[in-house]
């Protein structure tokens, strides 16, 4: 079990510009510059900031190397997006042809697919689903080694063609060999995006959807949505909360199953364990009920 970070008491203002500057809105040094501004004592603007950024050392729960589980990194065809996708697959060893277990697709950040999200992947095929990560950046060579390259090269693909990669992921992951009929999609951030994309324009493929503090599809998409769908949300995460309370209309209006949980005083991003806005407690019950949710909707012996 992982705990929050002794650490550094760190101002809210600092998380928000964090936000800020995680989603391009702001560049690194204005970043800085501004949690410099901050007057707190005993912390310089470089304790704060490397505070923040992530360190994705601390984000391995499971090594790959485990025995339970092998990853290998596999490509598929996506002709409406970059012709060609690829990404990190996890399957438990105990999955063949003849031993088909459940599948769930998961969505990195708007970064690439970087350590924390691999893991992830990792954690999921430990609890008994095949797990399969694509990374938007494969048209460039893939995750760069460090997130700020990585934002700036998933800005500069087109995001209509990355959609359709993750279309194509799903329906690829739904049609491999040892994945049963039940699939699921898990994102975070961008990623949460993406699981709300993907539960409006594959219903037929997607039978759970799990964003985490991630905003809806396109409001013309959104009537399509009929979930399930399990939602978090950080209390402090004002950008996507405001999304919140519109798209939960249209879902009570589409008589759309789901669940939302709103974690107190939690940040944006609080299940990331490679940074300050990790929440161990929130982070932990939100996996615990993700994990619960897939295993009601995914291992449960109904049919599409």
């Amino acid at each position: 079990m992982k705990t929050d970070k002794p650490s550094v008491t760190i101002p809210q203002e600092a998380f928000d510009w964090y936000d800020e500057y995680a989603h391009g809105d702001i560049d690194r040094r204005t970043f800085l510059t501004r949690v410099a501004s901050l007057s707190v004592a005993g912390l310089s603007a470089g304790v704060i900031g490397s505070a923040l950024i992530p360190d994705y050392a601390k984000a391995e729960q499971v090594s790959f190397n485990n025995p339970a589980i092998k990853a290998t990194y596999e490509e598929f065809p996506s002709p409406e997006g970059h012709g060609t996708g690829g990404g990190y697959l996890v399957v438990p060893t105990e999955a063949s042809a003849e031993s088909l277990m459940p599948a769930v697709v998961v969505v990195h950040e708007n970064r690439g697919l970087n350590p924390y999200i691999k893991d992830v992947a990792r954690r999921l095929a430990m609890q008994g689903f095949i797990a399969f990560a694509p990374d938007a950046l494969f048209p460039l060579g893939g995750y760069p080694g460090n997130d700020d390259d990585g934002r700036s090269m998933q800005r500069s693909l087109d995001r209509e063609k990355i959609e359709h990669d993750f279309m194509a992921a799903a329906k690829w992951l739904s049609h491999f060999e040892k994945t049963s009929d039940k699939l699921g999609v898990v994102g975070f951030c961008f990623g949460g995006y993406i699981s709300n994309l993907l539960a409006a324009t594959l219903p037929d493929v997607i039978d759970a959807a799990v964003p985490f503090y991630g905003t809806p599809a396109k409001e013309e998409l959104q009537a399509q949505v009929n979930g399930p769908l399990l939602l978090h949300f950080g209390e402090n995460d004002k950008r996507v909360n405001a999304t919140w309370p519109e798209y939960e209309k249209v879902l009570k209006a589409n008589g759309a199953e789901y669940t939302a949980h709103v974690y107190d005083k939690a940040q944006h991003g609080f299940h990331n364990d490679s940074t300050s806005r990790y929440s161990a407690k929130d982070a932990e019950l939100a996996w615990q009920r993700t994990v619960d949710f897939f295993s009601t909707h995914l291992k449960a012996p109904t049919s599409r």
